[in-house]
Formats: C-alpha cells, structure tokens, sequence
C-alpha cells in the first residue's frame, strides 16, 4: 500500500498511517473531490470500515483529514453509534493521533503552529477552523479561488447563483444575492467562480 499512499500523504507519516489502517482493515479510497466534504468514514456489516478521501488535497490536508476519519474508525470500534460523531471521544482519539505527527519532517512548522490551536477544541471539520484551512491552503499545488481572495464588491459565482461580497463578519463573510434579494453568510473558504 505504501507506494498508493505516497502519492497523497507526507513520506515520514505513511508507516504509522498504514499500522493502523491494517490494524482496523480499513478500505481506503482516494476519490474525485467532493463540494460538501473532504472525508468521509462509513461502517456496514459487509464492507467493514470505509474511508473516502477527496483526491485533490495536498498531502498535509490528506493527512489531517484522513487522521480525522481513522479517529472516527477506532471510536466507532471501541462504542459504535453509542457516542456522538464529534463528541469527546473523538476528540480525544483525533488529538492523540495527530499528536504523532508533530515533526517537522512531516508537517511544516507554520501548520503545526496552527494545528496546535485547532487540536485544543478540534470542530467537525478542518474548513471550520479558518486559520488552519487558509495555511493548509497555502500547499495546494491548483489553486481554486475562494470568497476571501476577492475585493468587497466583486461579483461571484456559487452553485449557478451570482452573489455580491458585502462584509466580514467574525468567521463568516456576509454575500447578497440580488436576485432573491437574500443575505447569505460564507465560509472564507468556498470555493467560487469569478464573474467576467
């Protein structure tokens, strides 16, 4: 599997990643992006323990969403659906498995400055933490345009729907949609189409 692996994750993270993937016998799979999520972890009694990751992340994203869904694996091993998907014990397996990868011949010292803070109260999904999601950025080899890279009132394309970049607020910038005459609050993150 290592030589699949190395393709998406930092080199000095694969061994430990495999140990547990073995130790779990989890499918694995790499998969064409997705626009709601950038992992997702599955369980049934015929297929086992299933992992999609989008197959456009760079490897640090790669790693922190895969770690985050192999916590999910090993909390659904130990409780089943008797806890909450992003309650303590999750957050508590999520913390000690990333912990093994503070190195810096893993991850760069400006993510782990970051994920040091994100791991502290660690949300449902790294795109909530808006700090940690714009320096993960910074390692994307295709750039895709997101609300915070444009102008306040710069036009923009979103699902088919143009919107208006108006304000922003403490997580969120606040867009206007002037057909439906609407607010709609954005993650800084989202990604977006430019009009001409």
């Amino acid at each position: 599997m290592s030589t699949s692996l190395i393709k998406f994750l930092p080199k000095n993270s694969i061994q430990l990643i495999e140990k547990w993937i073995n130790k779990l016998n989890i499918h694995l799979k790499f998969v064409n992006p997705r626009k709601t999520k950038l992992g997702d972890f599955r369980f049934d009694n015929i297929n086992g323990y299933q992992i999609t990751i989008n197959n456009d992340l760079n490897s640090f994203s790669s790693l922190i969403t895969l770690t985050h869904e192999i916590a999910h694996a090993f909390v659904y091993k130990k409780h089943q659906n008797k806890v909450k998907p992003h309650g303590n014990e999750w957050k508590e397996t999520y913390k000690s498995l990333m912990l093994n990868f503070f190195n810096l011949k893993i991850l760069p010292e400006d993510i782990l400055k970051s994920l040091a803070k994100h791991l502290i109260n660690p949300p449902a999904s790294t795109t909530y933490d808006i700090n940690l999601s714009l320096i993960l950025r910074k390692y994307d080899i295709n750039k895709s345009l997101t609300v915070n890279d444009i102008k306040f009132g710069e036009k923009f394309i979103y699902f088919n729907k143009t919107f208006v970049k108006v304000k922003k607020l403490r997580k969120r910038i606040k867009c206007y949609d002037k057909k439906n005459k609407k607010f709609y609050l954005f993650n800084p993150i989202a990604k977006i189409g430019l009009i001409k």
